[in-house]
């Protein structure tokens, strides 16, 4: 029924991530050729996660209260500035300033789209629907390295990457201000998913009309169980799939193996990830969120543990391959998972607040795996760093194990 909407409802998210994955890459050449040393470089890079961290409970805060839709588009567009900021600054300092300006509205984006289809789509193919979000991100973040690497070819300058991510911002605010509301037409069809319990909005505004929404930090108290106890699981998902993105290349490394070798190793788990990102949606809505979650992060940590201790093994590059295989295959299938478990447990009048807390333990986790990674590896060593994490992803199994059933019954 929602495939006719399916560029509004995804577009937006696969032109932030095509513009994001070209961004990216090529901050840590921006800085050092504004004077910036490896370390300042490397802090440059890392700004925007700091400010998706910082920046989701003011995000549910603006959601709730403008709507979604005006939400996205306003983030857009200061998302726009913010990559003009990077364009022209002409010191290390202001581009941290615009790229921390980036990331805060890559959070507001975000947290913008997870409460319009937490509230938008059916609960028998809310986790298809929000798998596909997560790959269409996926799918951008992917393509867009490839896009930028073409264009610096090109042109022969690294800022023809920045002029992809504005044209890329500029295409998203205009398919979001000027594209048909997915809602609205559904509404005049009398065929608006969940319309007995869907809020009113105003025509064409995203803006939702609701009586006397409750603040971010009181629905933090009032949701402070579920939070703790199944949003602990999610923050070890989180950390678990940004730690393969440090452990794997740091992992090759250390055994000594090339570029070409060790990014090959890599964009075989990433395809692999992209390929398994609708299975994970099946799964989920046909058997329940525990037959996803658990897999993956089985999957995942056992994968870790294992190789902590094939480092000095005659044959540890082939346990090196076998491990970053079945690390992609883990995190393909918890495509979605994170948003759809905050979809789960938000209270559906108002999902943008909890969404808020939500999306700030898993970005918690996300942030936390680097330092946790680097903290061990120079008190300890690789190996003992990889097997905590490892362990974490077990523990975190058994977090999903306990609490999903509690907080998220299966309905078929």
């Amino acid at each position: 029924m929602l495939l006719r909407f399916a560029p509004m409802i995804y577009g937006p998210t696969l032109l932030f991530g095509l513009g994001e994955g070209a961004l990216l890459p090529l901050l840590p050449v921006i800085a050092s050729s504004l004077g910036a040393d490896v370390a300042q470089a490397a802090l440059i890079a890392s700004i925007i996660v700091i400010a998706r961290l910082i920046g989701n409970i003011p995000a549910g805060w603006l959601v709730a209260r403008i709507g979604e839709r005006r939400s996205m588009a306003i983030a857009g567009a200061l998302a726009l500035f913010g990559g003009i900021g990077v364009l022209l600054s002409p010191t290390v300092a202001l581009l941290g300033v615009s790229v921390f300006g980036i990331g805060l509205c890559a959070s507001a984006f975000g947290l913008a789209r997870h409460a319009f289809m937490t509230t938008r789509v059916p609960l028998r193919y809310r986790a298809r629907a929000l798998s596909v979000l997560g790959g269409s991100f996926r799918l951008g973040m992917f393509a867009g390295p490839f896009a930028a690497a073409a264009l610096v070819a090109a042109a022969g300058t690294e800022t023809s990457a920045v002029w992809f991510f504005i044209a890329s911002l500029v295409a998203l605010v205009i398919l979001v201000l000027v594209g048909r509301d997915p809602e609205d037409e559904l509404r005049a069809e009398g065929s608006l998913p969940g319309s007995g319990s869907t809020p009113a909005r105003a025509a064409g505004s995203g803006t939702t009309h609701r009586a006397a929404p409750d603040g971010v930090f009181r629905t933090m108290w009032a949701h402070r169980g579920v939070l703790f106890r199944l949003g602990t699981s999610t923050a070890a998902l989180s950390g678990l799939r940004q730690a393969r993105v440090y452990l794997l290349p740091i992992w090759g490394v250390s055994l000594g193996l090339n570029a070409e070798t060790i990014a090959l190793v890599v964009g075989i788990t990433g395809a692999l990830e992209f390929a398994l990102f609708y299975s994970s949606g099946q799964i989920m809505d046909r058997w329940g969120r525990l037959w996803a979650s658990m897999p993956s992060m089985i999957l995942m940590g056992g994968a870790f543990l294992g190789l902590a201790f094939t480092h000095d093994l005659s044959n540890a590059m082939s346990w090196f391959i076998a491990a970053a295989i079945v690390v992609g295959v883990g995190n393909g299938l918890s495509s979605g998972i994170l948003m759809t478990l905050g979809a789960d447990v938000a209270p559906p009048g108002n999902p943008a607040p909890f969404l808020g807390s939500w999306r700030t333990l898993t970005d918690a986790g996300a942030a936390a795996a680097p330092l946790l990674i680097a903290g061990v590896t120079a008190a300890v060593s690789l190996p003992v760093a990889t097997a905590v994490i490892g362990v974490a992803g077990l523990a975190g199994a058994v977090g999903f194990a306990v609490f999903v059933p509690r907080y998220v019954p299966h309905h078929r």
